[in-house]
């Protein structure tokens, strides 16, 4: 079970690294756990999460916000890209 187990970690450890070759997404160290960053809509405080992406909008997870196309638009206020910020 052990061997299982670490074969996961690599596999997830391997994964992430292909994201980061292929894809230049930065990615921040939290509790273990590598991570993209979160960004807040600061007119309406949407906040878009790569975990989570936009569905409804056919972004899937996984997504960082700097992969969004450049005509993406708030969910909430509509609004571009441009008035979001970092957490």
């Amino acid at each position: 079970m052990e061997k299982q187990n670490a074969e996961v970690g690599v596999s997830t450890f391997i994964h992430k690294m292909i994201i980061i070759f292929m894809t230049g997404h930065t990615f921040k160290k939290e509790k273990g756990a590598l991570k993209m960053d979160r960004y807040l809509c600061e007119p309406c405080g949407y906040v878009y999460d790569p975990k989570v992406g936009d569905p409804d909008h056919d972004i899937p997870a996984g997504t960082a916000f700097e992969d969004l196309p450049d005509d993406w638009v708030c969910p909430w206020c509509g609004l571009g890209k441009d008035v979001f910020v970092k957490e």
